[in-house]
């Protein structure tokens, strides 16, 4: 019986040894080396202190090694916490010291970095990644005065046996931090039982085995690593770690799918936009044998963000071989409905719509409330509670958040725990769409404005390949909406004509009063736009001109 997320690497090990686990960069690591380096690890770790429920740090790229490092954690009795290695100092030492890491899994390429998170963090005592001959210098000395064990990856032992450490599926298995509303990074608990419980359920419901080739797109602090690292395993499967270079160039990126034949694919939609567009899935006037053969792919999963119906359906038509489902769930929850998109039908139109994000999947439970916490009818808008085994266990060391998040009702006669989604939905034919964030709704002289609706007007023009639309501070006591656009390449549009399409989608309250044509948009690290700081850009220009307009006066 597998209770613990580390068993899944001892059944697989047992039955697919010499079966690939992990592939980055054109090498293999197979499941019968995975448990050898995780055990070797893991008792290295025991032997340099860590214990049951201790969190430790994973600080490295996309590798074989960030593999090793989950399991190994796990196998110590640890609760492994990935930390963005691209993120500001400040950002990753903040983690370190709320989670209390004590040791942190890294590589020597990052030992600039390890030498200011050693001296922002005090907890840190033991760095695995880092040769014993490798020297702190004079300013770190006599900053740390504490001792600091080291040990390179080469050194570390290989062990046909883990440590014996008692674990229950209760016990913390991983915390991934998620920005938070009020800027502070919050860390999201997740225990054995519900990362388990998920990586059972994505398997049944995406149909995956020991045959598949999953394409791990994300990195390993964003939840949708989740399906690559724990799914995956559990069928014997093999993930192919996709370096973050590759991410930036969709021709390259497409050359990978077709060369590790890769058969699942899960990202944000950014990822298969850009595919599709530049990905060079396309005949270039040159043969035939310039296009990729994405044949292979038999299933291809999106979430996190809505995906625009005129690219969702372009990708379609140019891999008709392949499943597409939108994949729905909070990092709070994992994952806790799909909808599986079906394919266009000869001469059927081309719906404006995003994909809904279908029915809550078995073994998970909704509520549709209104803003005084009453169930809503079928067809009305609400927010979306959830409970269901793949349920995070709280925020760590944030008791009145967790208070806030959770809502408590009774069910047979014993109290049921939902997670409130914070996504406004409306089911209808019996699928749950998404409508917007309950925080991305704002209120303009009386109106309710969903800025994802400005957003989807702004993207149904054929000539716009992605939109942004956010609020920024006006008069005291209010706000206004803006929005920018990034067009096609080698396209011009007057910001005049595009105002006037999407003046025939919206009601004249919800337009944009400033619309912006850039050819860029910030990203966060998983992809995502970052609407933050679009909207503090807004903001801040608008505090500008405020005051020049004071000051002339």
């Amino acid at each position: 019986m597998i209770y613990l997320l580390s068993q899944i690497l001892d059944r697989s090990a047992s039955r697919f040894p010499d079966h690939d686990a992990f592939r980055c960069e054109g090498v293999g690591l197979t499941y019968a080396e995975l448990l050898q380096r995780a055990n070797g690890l893991a008792q290295w770790l025991v032997a340099h202190g860590v214990e049951r429920g201790d969190r430790v740090g994973i600080y490295l790229n996309k590798s074989l090694e960030s593999a090793i490092a989950v399991y190994g954690i796990w196998k110590a009795g640890g609760a492994y916490v990935p930390l963005d290695p691209n993120a500001p100092l400040a950002r990753t030492a903040y983690a370190i010291n709320h989670c209390e890491i004590r040791c942190l899994i890294t590589y020597k390429g990052r030992r600039s970095r390890i030498l200011d998170l050693l001296q922002a963090s005090p907890t840190l005592s033991c760095i695995v990644g880092l040769p014993d001959s490798f020297e702190l210098d004079q300013s770190v000395t006599r900053s740390v005065t504490r001792s600091v064990t080291r040990c390179d990856w080469t050194n570390l032992p290989l062990s046909d046996q883990a440590p014996n450490v008692r674990l229950m599926e209760q016990d913390l298995a991983y915390i991934m931090y998620t920005s938070g509303s009020t800027g502070t990074p919050k860390g999201i608990m997740h225990t054995h039982r519900s990362g388990l419980n998920y990586a059972q359920m994505a398997a049944d419901t995406y149909k995956l085995t020991h045959k598949d080739r999953l394409g791990n797109h994300s990195p390993l602090h964003f939840d949708m690593s989740t399906l690559d690292y724990f799914s995956g395993p559990l069928v014997g499967a093999t993930t192919v770690i996709i370096p973050s270079a590759y991410t930036k160039l969709p021709a390259s990126l497409s050359q990978l799918v077709q060369d590790e034949r890769m058969t699942i694919w899960y990202s944000v939609p950014f990822a298969l936009i850009q595919l599709l567009l530049r990905g060079a899935i396309e005949e270039n006037g040159e043969g035939e044998k310039e296009k990729r053969d994405l044949s292979s792919l038999r299933w291809v999963l999106f979430g996190g963000e809505p995906y625009p119906a005129k690219y969702m359906y372009g990708l379609m038509e140019k891999l008709p071989q392949a499943r597409f489902s939108n994949v729905y769930g909070p990092a709070e929850i994992n994952q806790c409905s799909y909808y599986h998109v079906p394919p266009l039908a000869d001469g059927e139109p081309m719906p404006d719509q995003v994909a809904p994000i279908g029915k809550i999947w078995a073994n998970a439970e909704e509520i549709v409330v209104d803003d005084d916490d009453r169930p809503v009818s079928v067809g009305e808008i609400g927010e979306l509670l959830v409970r269901t085994p793949t349920m995070m266990q709280g925020y760590w060391r944030q008791p009145a958040l967790n208070e806030r998040c959770f809502y408590r009702t009774e069910i047979a006669n014993q109290t049921a725990v939902f997670y409130r989604t914070g996504d406004l939905v409306q089911e209808i034919d019996g699928n749950y769409h998404f409508v917007g964030r309950k925080d991305r709704q704002v209120k303009i002289r009386g109106y309710r404005i969903e800025l994802d609706e400005i957003e989807a007007a702004l993207v149904a023009h054929e000539q716009v390949e992605e939109a942004a639309a956010y609020s920024v501070p006006s008069e005291v006591g209010s706000v206004r909406v803006e929005a920018a656009v990034i067009l096609k390449s080698e396209v011009t549009l007057a910001k005049e004509d595009l105002m006037a399409f999407i003046a025939d989608r919206l009601p004249s309250y919800a337009m944009p009063q400033q619309l912006e044509i850039v050819s860029v948009f910030p990203r966060t690290g998983t992809g995502k736009i970052d609407r933050r700081l679009l909207q503090k850009r807004a903001v801040d220009s608008y505090r500008v001109a405020i005051s020049e307009a004071y000051s002339v006066q």
